[in-house]
């Protein structure tokens, strides 16, 4: 029960299931990811920390660069039902066409371009968050 009901909270939230969806038959690098969800790097992070935690994606680590891609085979049931449910029930959304046509176009991108040009973002955001505590 407990593998279920988290599977089931990690697809309740939206940038989640489009990430599931992006996954779809390939692997992307989290500075792809990062680009096609829009949204802050750590705030990914915590996205596919989620997913992994659900066994929903797995992982590799290339240098700097880390790699997901949906579970495989060897996934439990549940898992490989709620990837497939979800695909099956969400292709054809206009929300998931459009980050298809998008990460179409990302994909022709440098992944190691993709990165560095994110990285001032990064130093940017970290600097923000110091002095946010520092002025709390």
């Amino acid at each position: 029960m407990r593998d279920f009901m988290t599977v089931i909270k990690a697809l309740a939230d939206e940038n989640r299931v489009r990430t599931i969806l992006a996954l779809h038959g390939r692997e992307l690098c989290v500075c792809q990811i990062i680009e096609l969800l829009g949204l802050a790097p750590s705030t990914v992070s915590k996205h596919m920390a989620i997913l992994y935690q659900a066994r929903l994606v797995e992982s590799r680590k290339q240098g700097r660069w880390i790699h997901y891609r949906l579970a495989g085979d060897d996934a439990p049931a549940e898992v490989r039902e709620a990837i497939a449910w979800a695909c099956r029930s969400l292709s054809a959304a206009r929300e998931i066409r459009h980050d298809a046509a998008r990460l179409k176009r990302l994909l022709k991108l440098d992944p190691h371009e993709l990165c560095k040009n994110q990285r001032p973002t990064d130093q940017r955001e970290a600097k923000r968050e110091s002095r946010t505590r520092v002025n709390s």
